[in-house]
């Protein structure tokens, strides 16, 4: 005889594995500050960043406005980590040089319950752009995986109200279309 009930109930016991590359070290700290999690990112003390400029996030309001000064300090930041290494400076200090935007790679492990709240916070419209965009990749590969889990996605549409009182961003319909479109 097998159990049966709704769908929320199973969030507890399910759990997924992403492999994320190419986000910002900025984005990593915001994802590991889901402790509830299991974490497992690249080591900027073992792995070498050669060419830092091949190894950056570019945020859009940069490249649509300070595209210059932003790569030319990328440029020196690399410079002055090069050059450290060279002077024999250990990677693990060598590595404070680099700025928030050096890419990093993890492994995330995330139960149902954890998911849900990560994407209540992070596909919010007030989160910063990356980390929502990154979990809206996520709720994409585990709406692929499992349709049957229960709507995820911002607390608003989760719960049916924004949360956020005040500071809600205002565009709660905006939101439960587009998140509709992905359940």
């Amino acid at each position: 005889m097998g159990l049966t009930c709704p769908p929320e109930l199973l969030i507890p016991h399910t759990s997924f594995t992403f492999s994320i590359e190419g986000i910002s070290r900025a984005c990593s700290h915001q994802l590991i500050r889901h402790r509830t999690a299991s974490f497992t990112q690249q080591s900027q003390r073992f792995v070498k960043v050669k060419r830092l400029r091949e190894h950056v996030v570019l945020p859009e309001s940069i490249r649509k406005r300070a595209l210059q000064p932003y790569m030319e300090f990328i440029d020196k930041a690399g410079e002055v980590y090069v050059k450290l290494m060279e002077l024999g400076v250990p990677g693990e200090d060598a590595r404070f040089v680099l700025p928030n935007a050096t890419t990093t790679n993890l492994l995330v492990t995330m139960n149902g319950l954890a998911l849900k709240h990560f994407f209540g916070l992070r596909c919010c419209l007030r989160a910063q752009w990356e980390i929502r965009t990154l979990a809206d990749m996520m709720l994409l590969k585990i709406r692929s995986a499992d349709p049957m889990l229960p709507p995820l996605g911002p607390y608003c549409y989760q719960l049916g109200h924004c949360p956020e009182g005040r500071l809600s961003c205002g565009r709660m319909m905006e939101v439960r279309e587009r998140y509709d479109k992905l359940t």
